[in-house]
């Protein structure tokens, strides 16, 4: 019997896994030129550099590495989140690297930002999700 917490639950992890997925594709240009409406790096470079702004007390190597790290676990997080694999683990890391970007943004670019950008929401939704009791319509669904 399909509930209205069986439909959330994919809702949430649909929509969690694509707002990972997009941001990457972002930032490796594949989704417009820097400049482009609706883009908001556009290459590689124009993110390490906003990384270095969430983080400015490491050089801009570490920010590149710390860029890619994060990026290595959104691609992760969005793949298992959109197949239903490990989908608790999955979104229990979600919480845990949104909230570390939130309170970046919060203390090193403004306490409006990871507001204007539903940060806050995601790691919050992310963490809602880490409670669902039983994931349907995915890999974790032990009856598909």
């Amino acid at each position: 019997m399909k509930t209205r917490c069986d439909i959330a639950q994919l809702f949430l992890r649909l929509s969690l896994g694509i707002g990972f997925l997009l941001p990457v594709l972002d930032r490796f240009g594949l989704l417009g030129q820097p400049g482009e409406k609706g883009i908001n790096w556009g290459k590689w470079e124009n993110f390490v550099g906003y990384t270095n702004v969430l983080l400015p007390y490491v050089n801009a190597a570490v920010a590149n590495f710390m860029g890619a790290a994060a990026t290595a676990a959104e691609i992760i997080f969005a793949i298992a989140l959109i197949i239903g694999f490990k989908t608790r683990l999955a979104s229990l890391g979600s919480f845990l690297l949104t909230l570390i970007f939130a309170l970046s943004m919060f203390f090193f670019v403004g306490k409006n930002a990871p507001f204007a950008s539903s940060v806050f929401t995601v790691s919050a939704a992310s963490l809602l999700l880490s409670c669902v009791p039983v994931y349907k319509w995915g890999i974790d669904d032990s009856n598909t």
